[in-house]
């Protein structure tokens, strides 16, 4: 008799034992089911940035087809802040929200200056709308710096004596 007493007690706690490991596996199964969406949709985020304006154009892998295009003069009143870090921001927030509904994961990032003859450094926005787009949400790939720099360059603007002030 002491024998079955013995097992029917442990066969009951097994049994909650096992009541319990099913409704954790239930509620680990549940969390990377809303993390994971669908297939990633990469693009590329061209920015100009100059001294006078910062545009970021946001486009799908092959460059070909745009997909948001925003720059800091649309986000701004006066032509003096058009380049300045809080306008490159300001439209890169805009090429977020129009990139997100569309259904894109992730980007590479190209940089452009000036180039040729004139700025071979980006302008004061570029950081701020890098900075901007990485705190989007999405995955950033490679950032390049694709400024045109010529291997011989033209002649620049001014003459012989240069620009007299």
């Amino acid at each position: 008799m002491s024998e079955t007493e013995v097992e029917a007690p442990v066969e009951t706690t097994e049994a909650v034992v096992e009541e319990e490991k099913t409704e954790a596996v239930v509620e680990t199964k549940n969390q990377p089911e809303t993390k994971k969406e669908g297939p990633e949709k990469w693009g590329i985020a061209h920015i100009y940035s100059s001294y006078n304006n910062t545009i970021i154009h946001m486009t799908d892998l092959t460059g070909g087809e745009t997909v948001a295009i925003s720059s800091g003069g649309i986000h701004v009143n006066a032509d003096r802040y058009e380049s300045s870090p809080f306008a490159a921001m300001k439209a890169a927030n805009a090429v977020v929200e129009a990139t997100r509904t569309k259904g894109f994961t992730g980007f590479h990032i190209r940089v452009r200056a000036v180039g040729g003859v004139g700025s071979r450094v980006p302008g004061p926005g570029a950081q701020a709308a890098i900075r901007a787009l990485a705190r989007g949400g999405f995955k950033i790939g490679r950032i390049d710096d694709v400024t045109p720099i010529p291997h011989d360059t033209t002649r620049k603007k001014g003459g012989k004596r240069g620009r007299r002030v």
